[in-house]
């Protein structure tokens, strides 16, 4: 109990921090839930081929979000930590420079179009999700309160958002509503957040229209976040292209399969981002008292998330075919050969986001973006060959390979990071070991 106590910390700026993300892993967990039961519900009332068309429409605006966001996400909080007296400046600014970054991503996305040969229904559903985009320009508010720490107010406004958001979709479940009804609730969902912004941010007394814009915060918010733009486009990229691309080389329905199998295995990441996010500040505390404790406790992190990622994997391959005829219905019977390949990548996932206690901590942010541009980049050339070669299975393999690139092997590569793929390496090796089993922290 005593090396968990410590490993946890018991200083009072530790305990502010973990109350904090356990206020965010309460809304993850939420909307983890609601996302994969209501999901897997709307998948099975849709169909492989609608359930297909929805997805990729979701997938292909996911491409072009980062360009709205513009990555600016950790930037602004440092910024309103470290200048909270210029937050009217900040927050005005940032919330003009994403009301440009949506004009900016409108335009891409009906250039884009013109490359595709989508029916009137899926560009429709395409362009009702883009809509939605527009009211993530009010999440400067998010960010605001993330630097006080107080992000419980935006964990009411998100467990709303998500509990009406269920409500509509059973509604539009029972009442047989058409395919388009379910785009809709992209935007009802941001809407939502947006109005719970407004109302939160004025109930701590403070007002949207005292922001400004400038020009110069505008030229320092982009100089620091370029490189988490790119970063940001190329996890998009890696994340989605492959549905993307198995709707012009497949069709809808094998979309739809696809998306199935992702949507089973996704349910996994909910908790890789509990812990890393619980642990991190104990990881700065202890990369203040050295580096042999840092790297103690990154190791230790890895341990536990290794075994997570690596029992899931198996429990899933042993029983991927009952698991998906029991929440999917026998039509999605063709997505268990996919979540067996598929789920395996989940463990390179969690060497990921473990990895990021190492990247932050050794400030190789900008190394954290290459290697995701990496992965892209190798994701979206195995999946030209490799759709072609092994239909819906190849894309699997094509993600399975790529992240394992892009969260493991490429830390081998360079100097500054192998003392991390090194750690990675042996919490691998670690699972085999059982005293590792029997005093894992």
């Amino acid at each position: 109990m005593n090396k968990i106590r410590n490993f946890f910390s018991s200083n009072e700026g530790f305990k502010r921090y973990f109350k904090n993300a356990a206020w965010l892993s309460l809304e993850k967990l939420l909307r983890v839930v609601e996302a994969f039961f209501i999901g897997l519900w709307i998948a099975r009332y849709l169909g492989p081929e609608e359930f297909g068309i929805l997805t990729f429409g979701h997938s292909f605006v996911f491409l072009f979000t980062a360009i709205a966001t513009l990555g600016l996400d950790q930037i602004v909080v440092k910024e309103l930590v470290k200048n909270e007296k210029d937050r009217d400046e900040i927050l005005g600014t940032t919330f003009g420079l994403r009301l440009i970054g949506f004009i900016i991503m409108t335009g891409l996305i009906y250039i884009s179009l013109q490359f595709f040969n989508n029916d009137v229904q899926t560009n429709k559903i395409v362009w009702v999700i883009a809509a939605s985009v527009l009211f993530q320009s009010l999440n400067g508010i998010d960010f605001y309160f993330q630097s006080k720490v107080q992000s419980k107010y935006i964990v009411y406004i998100n467990i709303c958002m998500v509990l009406i958001s269920g409500t509509i979709k059973v509604i539009l479940i029972v009442t047989n509503a058409p395919l388009i009804s379910f785009a809709y609730v992209f935007i009802v969902e941001t809407l939502i957040t947006a109005i719970g912004f407004f109302f939160v941010y004025n109930m701590k007394k403070l007002s949207i229209w005292k922001w400004k814009f400038t020009l110069q915060k505008a030229k320092l918010l982009l100089s620091r976040s370029w490189f988490l733009i790119i970063g940001t486009i190329a996890t998009a990229i890696y994340m989605k292209i492959d549905q993307v691309m198995i709707k012009e080389m497949i069709g809808d329905r094998a979309v739809g399969l696809y998306g199935a199998a992702v949507k089973m295995c996704s349910i996994w990441l909910f908790i890789t981002v509990v812990i890393t996010q619980s642990v991190f500040p104990s990881l700065v505390a202890a990369k203040k008292k050295s580096q042999q404790l840092f790297l103690e406790r990154l190791q230790l992190l890895y341990n536990v998330l290794i075994k997570i990622a690596l029992l899931g994997s198996i429990l899933y391959t042993v029983f991927a075919e009952p698991l998906t005829l029991l929440l999917f219905g026998t039509p999605y019977e063709e997505s268990t050969t996919v979540v067996i390949i598929y789920i395996w990548s989940i463990v390179f996932v969690y060497l990921s986001n473990g990895s990021w206690g190492y990247y932050l901590n050794e400030n190789l942010e900008k190394f954290s973006s290459i290697r995701l541009v990496i992965g892209a980049l190798i994701n979206v050339g195995l999946n030209i060959y490799f759709i072609q070669w092994f239909g819906l299975p190849g894309a699997a393999y094509a993600t399975l390979i790529s992240y394992s690139i892009s969260g493991y092997f490429v830390n081998a590569f360079f100097a500054k990071t192998r003392p991390n793929f090194y750690l990675q390496t042996r919490a691998i090796v670690n699972f085999f070991n059982l005293k590792t089993w029997l005093h894992p922290l």
